[in-house]
């Protein structure tokens, strides 16, 4: 994905940048935490406790500073079953569901550092740039979707004056926000945005929607509560609750890891620095621990948030601290003040959030790579809005990974000359694997060939244990016709390979400084010499 200067710096960011960064992420997390805890089907409170906890955790341990983790839909479309399954064992009018679910956070923490320290986050390298670019796009339309609806009022579409007055100032804080670092470089323009259309709101009375008419329309009372406090969850500690809560604590742990560093990876590039994906997964993993301790709904890196924080200048731990200490003080002393503060003002830093997530590069280049890295890219961008960004990142590694299998499959050849002394020689060019064995085994004509075969492997790899099994398959289909094979230039790894094979496939190697002999009974030959 390709991001232009006037977008997003490429500065190492400074302490002021960082707290004006810190203070836009705090305000613009609110209505997310509050939303996504509707989702979850959990108090306004338990999500913005989770997004406080995950924010603060992980700026302070965290693997990618200017990161910012809180409440997620992703995890919360998960939660939302565990919490409405949770409430059914409890029993009629039961609230054990929310208990249910700080129980499962304790097991997803444990699950997430054990990835870190396992050093699994590695395999983020294993996501291809098209997997990648179809993540960003299919994030973007998914953020964009979920603006759409702060233009609904009980699932209805806002019309006349309404709809045009939150147009209007979404507009207004989208002009705001992108003049004011124009007019002044370091300014942070999504702060000055918020406050600038909540104090025209103020001021003018205009009406429209705040955040303390969201809460309401969704059954909440309002944003103030205390401390969050130390509370065991107060679940069954038995044999069946970990069965129940386990497959749901695996789902949430591999969401929670998959956006993380997938979102860790994007920072990584838009802002030319690099994370560390194992020390994120520990972050992570503890932050979920003390949601589940201390009554949060837990989470993970939020892209949206996170792209707020670097393009309002927000580059270092600090960014993410002062982030998520406003966001308690929003909660302890100011709660009456945030909470009208307009939803249009919010909706309008999203929308800019949307533009500048979006790789609109994918536009210049899908005439210019290969058709199958544009299908990747499409499904994708399909299934992060359809589904989930779990379901849709492992689908297009996956298919990714069967095209790069099939290519490689269709390189493997063999040239064929016969020397001086009657000799056929084979050179075989490209990978042996799985994919490539049935193509190799018909480079070979075992009956018209003559008594002495070399098959040389310097331009080749014997890559898995189909490549081993071929092998031998075709030097016993040359021995039954009393002919003799040879095996040359196999390299250090290949001689491993083949001999860690020796109980499980009868392929034998005799090793000699250029010469490598395949033959039945290793024993006997052993003997003989």
């Amino acid at each position: 994905m390709e991001s232009t200067p006037s977008i997003i710096s490429h500065s190492k960011g400074s302490v002021q940048g960082d707290i004006f960064s810190g203070l836009t992420v705090a305000l613009a997390l609110v209505p997310e935490a509050v939303a996504f805890a509707f989702v979850a089907g959990v108090s306004p409170i338990v999500g913005l406790y989770g997004a406080f906890m995950m924010c603060l955790i992980t700026a302070v341990f965290g693997g990618r500073p200017g990161m910012i983790s809180g409440a997620t839909g992703a995890m919360a479309v998960v939660m939302v079953h565990l919490v409405h399954e949770g409430n059914l064992l409890g029993g009629d009018g039961s609230m054990a569901g929310v208990q249910y679910l700080f129980f499962t956070l304790l097991l997803v923490g444990v699950f997430q550092s054990l990835a870190g320290i396992a050093r699994l986050g590695k395999f983020i390298r294993m996501v291809p740039r098209s997997v990648m670019m179809g993540f960003v796009n299919g994030l973007a339309i998914v953020i964009f979707l979920s603006q759409l609806k702060m233009f609904q009022s009980g699932g209805v579409w806002i019309e006349g004056r309404y709809l045009w007055t939150m147009t209007g100032l979404v507009a207004l804080t989208m002009i705001i926000l992108y003049l004011a670092p124009r007019i002044y470089k370091k300014a942070p323009g999504a702060l000055i945005a918020i406050i600038a259309v909540s104090l025209l709101v103020l001021f003018v009375k205009i009406d429209t929607a705040t955040v303390l008419s969201f809460i309401e329309a969704n059954g909440g009372t309002g944003i103030k509560a205390g401390l969050p406090s130390f509370s065991f969850p107060k679940v069954p500690f038995t044999f069946e609750t970990l069965v129940f809560i386990t497959p749901y604590a695996l789902i949430l742990s591999a969401i929670g890891l998959i956006e993380s560093l997938m979102t860790l990876s994007l920072i990584d590039e838009l802002t030319h620095t690099h994370g560390h994906g194992n020390r994120e997964c520990i972050a992570q993993g503890a932050a979920n621990f003390t949601n589940g301790l201390f009554g949060g709904m837990g989470g993970c890196a939020m892209i949206g948030q996170s792209i707020i924080n670097i393009t309002s200048g927000g580059r270092g731990r600090l960014s993410g601290i002062v982030a998520a200490s406003a966001l308690l003080f929003f909660i302890l002393f100011t709660s009456s003040y945030i909470e009208q503060v307009p939803i249009a003002a919010l909706v309008g830093v999203m929308f800019i959030v949307v533009i500048k997530t979006f790789a609109w590069s994918t536009f210049n280049i899908i005439n210019k790579i290969p058709k199958w890295d544009v299908t990747v890219i499409v499904l994708v961008t399909v299934l992060t809005v359809m589904f989930d960004l779990a379901i849709a990142v492992l689908s297009g590694v996956l298919i990714s990974a069967v095209i790069f299998a099939w290519q490689n499959a269709l390189r493997i050849r063999a040239h064929k000359t016969i020397d001086e002394h009657g000799i056929k020689h084979y050179k075989i060019y490209g990978p042996l694997f799985f994919g490539s064995t049935t193509l190799f085994l018909s480079k070979f004509d075992v009956e018209n060939d003559p008594d002495e075969v070399v098959i040389d492997f310097e331009e080749s790899r014997i890559m898995d244990q189909s490549a081993i099994e071929i092998i031998n398959k075709i030097a016993e289909s040359y021995q039954r016709s009393g002919k003799n094979i040879h095996l040359r230039h196999l390299s250090e790894d290949c001689i491993r390979l083949i001999k860690k094979a020796e109980k499980i496939c009868d392929v034998n190697v005799l090793e000699d400084p250029d010469y490598f002999v395949s033959i039945d009974n290793y024993r006997k030959y052993q003997e003989e010499i």
